[in-house]
């Protein structure tokens, strides 16, 4: 079997999966012992945005090559850096939203970018402790840049520091500054990111992460004995969301139809409406796309999404 876990994006709703993560860990230990992790028992590993801070935080290597986190700890990391990385005075402060609305992000982005640099260092994607997906979205080139462990081994220039990936995947627009960094390839030349949130190409990546295998199927790089593309009887994939928000019924097409570009955007100074509407449909048509796959194989037991 290839076992899969699936992180999707949703900000400080990380919570959630982090304590899912958290639970299921604690199980494992039961069955193998204290010091089992969740990067032990998966083989891929995929997280946007916030779900990819949560991948890098549980296959990052720490002390004697383990695991940076335990996942009982991602929850307690949330509630710890959060208040520092959206600070209230931002959210409720005049002049914060007045430059927001008009120009800025609403957060600056440096305490986050400060707090992962120190803690990861000179870790590049190459070095997690099984395969990871962290998607991505350049701006520049307006396509999407997916950083896999894969690629991060065979490509130099996609070989990047965790933190810039991680800085990268979770540049939700409006909320946080796109995030530019440069790597360079096997000759010196240099490559350029303009990367915003994952959630802009795959707000649920568990699709992206099931293609991976594949594509490494076809390469011939991954060790499984004649496994095919697309095998849904030889993968077990756990998919992980970040809550449903409770806005049932707060938008209808008659007040809608009086928007122009800002109140698409704006939304009265909460969440742009826009960045929900993709991210919930993203998120809900991969899971549509993935469970028909699996059931159409009648192997609906390999593949588990859990969405609260």
């Amino acid at each position: 079997m290839v076992t899969v876990l699936s992180i999707d994006g949703g900000g400080i709703r990380g919570i959630i999966p982090g304590t899912i993560l958290g639970h299921l860990e604690s199980k494992l230990q039961e069955l193998d012992g204290p010091n089992a992790r969740i990067a032990d028992y998966f083989d891929v590993i995929a997280g946007t945005s916030t779900g990819g801070l949560i991948t890098t935080m549980i296959t990052a290597p720490g002390v004697n090559n383990r695991p940076m986190f335990a996942a009982k700890n991602i929850t307690s990391f949330y509630l710890e850096h959060s208040p520092k990385i959206f600070p209230e005075h931002s959210r409720n402060n005049f002049v914060g939203k007045i430059t927001n609305l008009i120009g800025g992000p609403k957060y600056d982005g440096k305490y986050l970018k400060s707090m992962l640099e120190g803690l990861l260092g000179n870790l590049t994607v190459s070095h997690t402790l099984t395969n990871v997906v962290i998607p991505t979205f350049d701006i520049k080139r307006l396509q999407p840049i997916i950083f896999t462990t894969k690629d991060g081994k065979a490509i130099v220039s996609k070989n990047a520091l965790l933190s810039d990936v991680c800085l990268g995947t979770s540049a939700a627009p409006t909320f946080l500054p796109p995030h530019y960094f440069e790597t360079k390839d096997a000759d010196g030349k240099i490559r350029t990111f303009d990367l915003v949130d994952g959630g802009v190409a795959a707000n649920n990546p568990t699709l992206m992460a099931i293609t991976h295998i594949s594509k490494q199927i076809l390469l011939g790089n991954f060790e499984l004995v004649d496994m095919q593309p697309m095998d849904s009887n030889r993968m077990l994939v756990l998919s992980l969301g970040t809550g449903i928000a409770k806005l049932e019924e707060k938008y209808n097409a008659k007040d809608a139809a009086r928007w122009g570009m800002l109140g698409w955007v704006y939304n009265n100074g909460a969440s742009p409406l826009l960045l929900d509407v993709y991210g919930d449909a993203s998120s809900d048509m991969v899971d549509i796309h993935v469970s028909t796959i699996f059931q159409s194989l009648r192997n609906e037991q390999n593949y588990l999404r859990i969405q609260v």
